[in-house]
This record gives structure tokens, C-alpha cells and sequence, in this order.
């Protein structure tokens, strides 16, 4: 069997990618020989080498744009890795239909120790580490090429609150927490709040369920789980050294920045 014939074999059961040693295991070539075929098709803009033993295949369908979408290989990257991963941010907020932020990133979220990004030709794949892992609110959805882990609408939307710095800052993330305020069902915060450990996040997450005009039922839940222990004033903007000042909502968020959602 040559590298190509293997890549047809891939191909047919609808897998987009493999790495060096899977290649190594099913054909019986020199490792020199292997990487020269695969050196050829790279050049041939029919595969891509996304990061070190680790190959991406381009079919017809995306050969001209030279990009596969991260949901036919995510799982397969991470399987290599052996490591825990979800689609987070605005990767995962396109996917409830929260997509009028473009970007041309994939976020994903991981455990410790950090990753390096990748950042190949048209591959922007941007890697954050958490410590506390949210089993109960990542989904697992479904693609051509089997199955992939995002976080659920709640977790996505306290990820992009928590890391506003990160990502672009707030006014970049409204538009993206207004269309999935409408995603997010009382079960889902109900799994969320179980775990997750930053108030002042969740102080933030409630005024804006409250301010998009989220479900009174899952609002108040927030609420009573943020009221349950003494809580105080927050910024909403916390790329500022400034400390909170007076507040007149119920979150105790001190809105310190002008909103100016693009929706």
C-alpha cells in the first residue's frame, strides 16, 4: 500500500486526517520513503501538515480554499494528543447560531500544561488551559467525520465573559452573548452552576441573561446561587485597574465601559 492509496482508504470512511506513525503502521515503507511521498503531496496542496506527526487531507471540496473546517479533525488532533479538548468561544457560539462575530481562529479549550498555537497558512488554532474541567456542560456534536466535544451555550458564554481580555474585549462579545441568551436552557445553568467556581463572572453572566431578556426562571436561579454567600461589586469591564464604585443592579456589576453591541 502506498501513502496514497492509504489516504483514499482514510477517505472512504470518511476520515480527514491521520498522523505519521498511524501511516507508519499501515504501510510498510521506509520512514525517509514516507516522508518524501508526504512532502510531495504537500507541495501538491493535498495535504497539510497542521503541526509536527500530525497531517490534515484536503479533498477536492477544499483544495481550493486549502482549509478544513476544525470540526472534521478536532477529535482525531486530540486523540493524538491524548488530551481532553472542547471547542470553546466563538468556535463554539457559531455552532447555537451565534455566529455574527466571525473570526478567522478556532478556539479550543484544554487542560494544562498549555499548547502551543498553531499558526499555518490559513490555520489559526488558538489553545487555553483550564484547571476545573466542565464534564457536565460540553456537548458532543456530530460532523462528516464522526463526533467532536464544543461547550454548551451557558459554559460558552461564561468562558467569553471571563476571558474578554483574550478574545477582544466585551464589546466584541455582545452581539455573540445576545444571540445565545436565546440558546441557553434552565438545565444547562443548572449543570453549570454546580461547578463553576468564579462569581464574579457569573455576577457579569446574570446582568446580561437579565439585560437580553433570558427566561426570569434561569435569571433568578443565577441570582439565588450567586446570593446564597456574600458577594461584591464587580466590574464589567475588567481590563481596568480601576475598583468598583456605586452600583444600582441587583448583580452588583459596575457597567464602567459605553456597550456598543454591532448586532
Amino acid at each position: 500500500m502506498s501513502t496514497n492509496e492509504y489516504i483514499k482508504e482514510l477517505l472512504s470512511h470518511e476520515e480527514y486526517s491521520f498522523s505519521f506513525q498511524e501511516l507508519q503502521d499501515n504501510v510498510p515503507k521506509t520512514e525517509a520513503s514516507l516522508k518524501s511521498e508526504l512532502a510531495r503531496l504537500v507541495k501538491k496542496n493535498e495535504i497539510v501538515n497542521l503541526r509536527r506527526g500530525f497531517y490534515l487531507i484536503l479533498t477536492p471540496r477544499y483544495s481550493k480554499s486549502g482549509f478544513l473546517p476544525v470540526q472534521l479533525y478536532i477529535d482525531k488532533l486530540f486523540g493524538y494528543l491524548n488530551r481532553d479538548y472542547y471547542l470553546g468561544f466563538y468556535s463554539a457560539a457559531k455552532f447555537y447560531g451565534a455566529s455574527h462575530q466571525q473570526t478567522q481562529k478556532d478556539y479550543i479549550i484544554t487542560r494544562s500544561p498549555q499548547l502551543l498555537d498553531v499558526k499555518k497558512s490559513k490555520y489559526d488554532l488558538v489553545f487555553s488551559t483550564i484547571t476545573e474541567w466542565p464534564a457536565d456542560n460540553i456537548e458532543i456534536r456530530k460532523s462528516d467525520a464522526g463526533y467532536f466535544k464544543i461547550s454548551s451555550p451557558s459554559l460558552t458564554a461564561v468562558d467569553l465573559i471571563h476571558y474578554q481580555k483574550k478574545i477582544g474585549g466585551l464589546n466584541r462579545i455582545l452581539s455573540v452573548l445576545e444571540e445565545l441568551t436565546h440558546e441557553i436552557s434552565y438545565e444547562d445553568v443548572e449543570k453549570l452552576l454546580k461547578w463553576y467556581p468564579n462569581k464574579s463572572s457569573l455576577q457579569r453572566f446574570g446582568l446580561f441573561l437579565e439585560m437580553y431578556n433570558a427566561d426570569k426562571k434561569i435569571t433568578d436561579l443565577v441570582y439565588e446561587n450567586i446570593n446564597s454567600s456574600k458577594f461584591y461589586p464587580v466590574l464589567l469591564n475588567s481590563d481596568t485597574k480601576q475598583k468598583a464604585g456605586t452600583v444600582s443592579n441587583r448583580w452588583k456589576v459596575d457597567i464602567n465601559i459605553k456597550l456598543e453591541s454591532d448586532l
